[in-house]
């Protein structure tokens, strides 16, 4: 027996409304920074956009954020017969895939949640997104850093060709700004609100998933904290590197070799070049990088096969290369190739070479 050909047949993303501009959150963390400190460097949107090549995001809470008091994104705990924050988001972008699929909730078994944060260890947030769907089979979380959504995909993905799956779905839902520090300069504007999802289903017209390829190397240049034994050590519970921080040159140079070496090595395996492919859709962490990791695939000019969504949206973590698919994969014809690639914390990669087929 074959084993079945596995596509994405489905996609859908999902922002919050409150859009919060570069000149909002300049304004915020300058009056913030002079209140503790009169000499502190200051932001600016100019500042921003040179680095980033950020304009804008979606935050789940704006208030919160721009308080110059709290610089902190307001999200309420829920009661426990409450649907959570996180899984909540998960819907959204969850049953938009699921139309796109023409499938219903109840023909999903299987559902594969994956974040850069989860909102809790357990019950499996993939649990309570099942439940409140209606969906059948079994669920888990999993978290690798922004490369949280291809894991996962490549979790589903295993679980149809060994027969165990026959309608799977990956659901990414991004609340970055829950562990922003808005209060540092260098990376008070990265992250935006996310949530993306895709549907998995042998044998049916989509991108068919032809090869994957996951690699992960050890660093601290990426790192949060943030964990259930920081209630164990009270006098540093509070400290900021239980948010995200970055050694961001360091990450920017391991990032642009790193990332090309492996792409380049798994289409070599498939007797393919990287000018063979019509688009990637890659991990939106920052416009500088995702330029120079073109340029090193297939040289200068070829932006158009990188297709960015971060200047109005940030760097949505591990939502990010698949709002960059679910947005722009129209621009592939019948039979071309694309490569999603994810990258983050770890340092982790995953990518995955799809071709489209209807």
């Amino acid at each position: 027996m074959l084993d079945p050909r596995v596509s994405i047949t489905g996609a859908g993303c999902h922002v919050p409304p409150h859009e919060v501009s570069n000149e909002e959150l300049c304004e915020a963390f300058n009056g913030a920074a002079r209140e503790t400190d009169p000499e502190a460097q200051l932001s600016s949107p100019e500042f921003i956009f040179k680095v980033s090549g950020i304009k804008s995001r979606h935050l789940w809470d704006r208030e919160g954020v721009l308080d110059q008091a709290r610089m902190c994104a307001n999200i309420p705990d829920r009661p426990d017969d409450e649907l959570s924050v996180q899984a909540e988001f998960a819907l959204a972008s969850a049953r938009k895939a699921l139309e796109e699929a023409g499938r219903a909730p109840e023909d999903v078994d299987l559902i594969v949640l994956g974040a850069s944060s989860l909102q809790r260890p357990y019950p499996a947030l993939a649990i309570e997104v099942q439940a409140a769907l209606g969906a059948s089979g079994f669920a888990f979380d999993i978290s690798v850093g922004c490369s949280s959504g291809v894991y996962a995909i490549q979790q589903a993905y295993d679980a149809i060709r060994a027969g165990r799956s026959k309608c799977a779905l990956v659901c990414v839902p991004e609340i970055p700004s829950a562990y922003a520090n808005f209060r540092n300069r260098d990376s008070h504007f990265i992250l935006g609100d996310a949530s993306a999802a895709v549907v998995l289903e042998p044998d049916r017209p989509g991108f068919e998933i032809i090869d994957s390829t996951l690699v992960s190397r050890f660093s601290n240049n990426i790192r949060n904290n943030c964990g259930f034994i920081n209630r164990c050590d009270p006098e540093n519970r509070d400290n900021a590197d239980k948010l995200f921080y970055q050694q961001g040159r360091r990450v920017f140079r391991d990032i642009a070799k790193l990332v090309p070496t492996v792409v380049e090595a798994q289409l070599s395996r498939l007797k393919l070049t990287p000018s063979d492919i019509g688009a990637y859709w890659l991990h939106q962490a920052n416009a500088r990088l995702n330029i120079a990791i073109g340029e090193r695939l297939v040289g200068p000019g070829a932006n158009g096969r990188f297709p960015m969504v971060l200047e109005t949206q940030g760097n949505t973590a591990a939502a990010g290369a698949l709002v960059s698919f679910a947005e722009n994969r129209d621009q592939l014809r019948e039979g071309d190739y694309g490569v999603i690639c994810a990258f983050g914390a770890g340092y982790t990669i995953g990518s995955l070479l799809v071709r489209k087929h209807t």
